[in-house]
């Protein structure tokens, strides 16, 4: 046990997550090979097999399950411990790790980066994008600093700091841009397109079409608004989007923009992190300025 090293504990936490030798060893950035012999010694060294290898996943034993916990608290708060130092320094230096869910980040982050690269010359941006709940986790478990998300949350454990509201607009085919527009009892008669499950915009989407998710949806579902709006512009139906995404969205497909009348549906963008983050002095002032890039203030 007196030669159990954090790199091996990082390997092991890699691939406890991702569940297979080649996607663990491209997260941290070595060979396969290497990263089977850290885990094999790490094995060695505890004197119990930590995961059962199959020919396509790997996953953890009943020891494995029990210390997975244990090893991410052990490296989340080594990464506190960096953070405690570079929080004691003037701005925002080193890794930070971002995390942005899909119906954001094409939208948000190519103006950003550069504003980014501008007011913190010694940072290093990495980028996460996934969905909601994964955030969550992730950043629970250290391996995202903070993340740009649809709130509110109600994470305990998180602090929340909104940013700007943003209403949702309907997208038809460009046929039926001088229709008026529907209101949500007439939506909910029409084929509306959403994200596939695991989207919190596809919850917020359903909420104001106030459409049941228990009906089947065959058909219905995409992957990215991208997908959704080319499935508008070929007639399949109609869908909703954020406004922020309208411009990249509709430049390539024959579709039209609808504004819903008084209240509109919106939602809600802000930035979250750990309440226990050194960091969190210096995320206030970079989530102020992402507020100032996505409101153009």
């Amino acid at each position: 046990m007196n030669n159990l090293t954090l790199k091996q504990l990082r390997y092991f936490e890699a691939l406890s997550r991702h569940g297979h030798f080649g996607r663990a060893a491209d997260a941290c950035a070595i060979s396969q090979p290497a990263l089977s012999v850290q885990i094999k010694e790490l094995e060695q060294n505890l004197g119990t097999p930590l995961f059962e290898r199959g020919p396509r996943h790997v996953r953890l034993t009943a020891f494995g399950e029990d210390w997975a916990p244990r090893v991410r608290d052990i490296l989340r708060a080594v990464d506190e411990l960096g953070d405690m130092a570079r929080a004691a320094q003037a701005g925002l230096v080193g890794r930070l790790r971002i995390g942005v869910i899909p119906t954001i980040a094409p939208y948000l982050l190519p103006g950003l980066i550069g504003h980014l690269s501008r007011a913190y010359a010694g940072l290093d941006v990495h980028i996460r994008e996934t969905v909601t709940p994964k955030l969550i986790e992730e950043l629970a478990g250290g391996l995202i600093d903070t993340a740009i998300v649809a709130l509110p949350l109600a994470e305990p454990g998180f602090e929340e700091v909104p940013l700007f509201d943003e209403s949702l607009v309907l997208v038809r085919p460009i046929s039926e841009a001088d229709h008026p527009v529907p209101t949500p009892d007439a939506l909910r008669q029409m084929r509306v397109l959403m994200l596939e499950e695991g989207h919190c915009f596809r919850d917020q989407a359903l909420s104001f079409c106030n459409l049941q998710t228990t009906l089947p949806r065959e058909g219905l579902d995409g992957s990215s608004l991208s997908t959704l709006v080319q499935m508008v512009g070929a007639g399949i139906g109609v869908t909703l989007i954020p406004e922020m995404a309208v411009p990249v969205e509709t430049r390539s497909a024959p579709v039209s923009i609808g504004r819903f009348a008084d209240p509109q549906p919106h939602r809600t963008v802000g930035m979250i992190w750990r309440k226990t983050n050194p960091l969190a002095g210096q995320l206030r002032d970079l989530a102020a300025l992402v507020q100032q890039v996505a409101t153009g203030t």
